[in-house]
């Protein structure tokens, strides 16, 4: 898979293609039903495979205040793109220039000229150019004159949910881990290193350990059921998303606790990769460390016993 990180790195001589453009954050189940067809449509017509995207998030340059924090940054999405069996990804980076970009403009510089489009291939709400001015109809007007076709998807909708960005945030807001898996269509995720001070160079030899800072977006403070990648190793887990009161510390930590864990080597380069499955519940002030540790052995009964019903459901 090729990745451009700019429109002047794509050979002249690139194409033709077929594209979809988005920010695809999350990479959900709505997304993955137009890659699936871009890169069926590329292949039957010869063509590239191509996944347009930006960085960073428009929002964060347009209206930085009211940005959304990412399901996924662009290192998760890139995996996830490549993983949808894309030919090639373009990282677009989006600057205030790209946003006064007129509709016909950028269909025109992007879309003819650098990717030598065939299809492009847009949801129903698709909108572009300056101030968001183009939609999916002008894009298709702009098609016809220009000299490639567009292909629309209507909004998708699970169990009456629909499938969006938008709603797998506030799913996983209020906690709602279960749901937001079912509109991604996998389990959320958040990855980054551990926390600083943690024993870097020598041996874990506690099955406790923290994420280092994380600013993107993680589920409701509360205690999950996880699974936790540590390099190439996975261990089943429980997570504490939050602040800790019982210890009056008023900062912010996701610690996990390993269960079927054994010494192994981390490093400040080691990726840590936690999968939200299951919300056993809300972080908790108790009234002494030795009732925390009661409520942890709770926690971590109900965790072997959800591991446990889903190993027989594999069986």
């Amino acid at each position: 898979m090729q990745i451009f990180y700019k429109l002047e790195d794509i050979p002249a001589n690139f194409g033709p293609s077929v594209v979809s453009v988005g920010n695809f954050d999350g990479v959900h189940r709505a997304h993955a039903r137009v890659l699936s067809k871009v890169v069926e449509r590329a292949k039957q017509q010869n063509g590239i495979s191509v996944a347009v995207t930006f960085e960073p998030h428009p929002m964060r340059i347009l209206r930085p205040d009211s940005a959304p924090k990412l399901l996924t940054p662009m290192s998760a999405k890139l995996r996830l793109l490549e993983a949808s069996g894309a030919d090639a990804i373009v990282v677009v980076p989006f600057t205030r220039d790209l946003s006064l970009m007129s509709p016909k403009e950028f269909v025109r510089c992007i879309l003819c000229e650098k990717l030598r489009t065939l299809e492009a291939h847009e949801g129903y709400n698709f909108r572009f150019g300056h101030k968001a001015a183009g939609d999916v109809k002008l894009l298709a007007d702009l098609g016809r004159d220009l000299g490639f076709e567009v292909v629309v998807y209507p909004q998708m909708c699970l169990r009456g949910q629909p499938v969006s960005s938008t709603r797998i945030r506030e799913s996983l807001q209020a906690g709602q881990v279960g749901r937001a898996r079912h509109l991604l269509g996998r389990p959320f995720s958040i990855q980054s290193g551990a926390g600083r001070g943690r024993g870097y160079g020598s041996k874990y030899t506690v099955p406790t350990i923290n994420l280092s800072r994380y600013d993107e977006l993680v589920p409701r403070d509360g205690v999950y059921v996880t699974r936790t990648r540590i390099g190439e190793e996975c261990f089943d887990s429980v997570t504490n998303v939050g602040n800790r009161p019982t210890f009056g510390s008023d900062s912010f930590a996701i610690e996990t606790h390993l269960l079927n864990f054994h010494p192994l080597e981390v490093t400040a380069e080691t990726e840590i990769e936690i999968f939200f499955l299951f919300r056993i519940r809300d972080e908790i002030k108790f009234s002494s460390a030795e009732k925390l540790r009661e409520q942890i052995l709770k926690d971590v009964g109900k965790a072997q016993h959800y591991f446990k019903l889903k190993q027989r459901k594999i069986a």
